[in-house]
């Protein structure tokens, strides 16, 4: 299946939602939308294209009525996810977390593009396995851009044949913030987190563990 979601935002108007396939979006508020799923996707071959574009003088809170379930197919076990930002205001973009079941395998892709001015708070949270279940892969690639200046090239893998896999200890979790603008200092001092100043402003906070905090 392929899903499409679009999502405007102008300055003194309802956002605008356009969605083909397996997700949606509702207006619960006049700057608030909340993704819905309306079929079981993703599934291992399926595709989600999704663009969110907030032009100056606009503010919008993205929020998720739940969990993303990525789930293996009969044929393929791997699902992908683009993700694209065009940010002139505010965006504040915090959905629940992606759930990767056992066996199942989904790639996501996000890009960012942050115009002079504007503001952004994106977070992102991954479990691999629902109760019970330790196998399954996520990678995950973001890249920020402040209009032709780079912020940030990113890119983490979780679970089943990724790079930090370690049946004892691997991280099965992740939390990962962008803000920008955001002048708080560097904290390394955990073990698993870390809040990064970018060169180019704001900063990066990730977090990895076995399972995700209740938040």
């Amino acid at each position: 299946m392929r899903t499409e979601l679009r999502i405007h935002a102008r300055a003194g108007a309802l956002p605008h939602i356009h969605a083909t396939g397996g997700l949606a979006a509702r207006r619960t508020g006049p700057e608030t939308v909340h993704l819905i799923g309306t079929a079981a996707t993703p599934l291992g071959g399926d595709e989600l294209d999704i663009a969110i574009v907030v032009e100056p003088g606009a503010r919008l809170l993205v929020r998720s009525v739940a969990a993303t379930i990525a789930l293996p197919g009969r044929v393929t076990l791997r699902s992908w996810a683009r993700w694209r930002f065009e940010i002139g205001g505010e965006l504040d973009f915090d959905p629940e977390p992606t759930v990767v079941a056992g066996g199942a395998e989904h790639e996501s892709r996000t890009s960012v593009a942050i115009a002079d001015g504007a503001r952004v708070r994106l977070r992102e949270r991954v479990q691999i396995g629902r109760t019970g279940e330790e196998f399954g892969w996520w990678g995950g690639e973001l890249v920020a851009d402040i209009g032709d200046l780079p912020l940030l090239r990113h890119r983490l893998e979780l679970g089943a044949d990724s790079v930090i896999d370690d049946r004892l200890a691997a991280p099965r979790a992740l939390e990962s913030e962008l803000r920008y603008p955001d002048g708080r200092p560097a904290d390394t001092t955990g073990l698993t987190a870390s809040l990064l100043p970018l060169a180019a402003g704001g900063t990066l906070f990730t977090r990895t563990s076995a399972t995700l905090a209740i938040a």
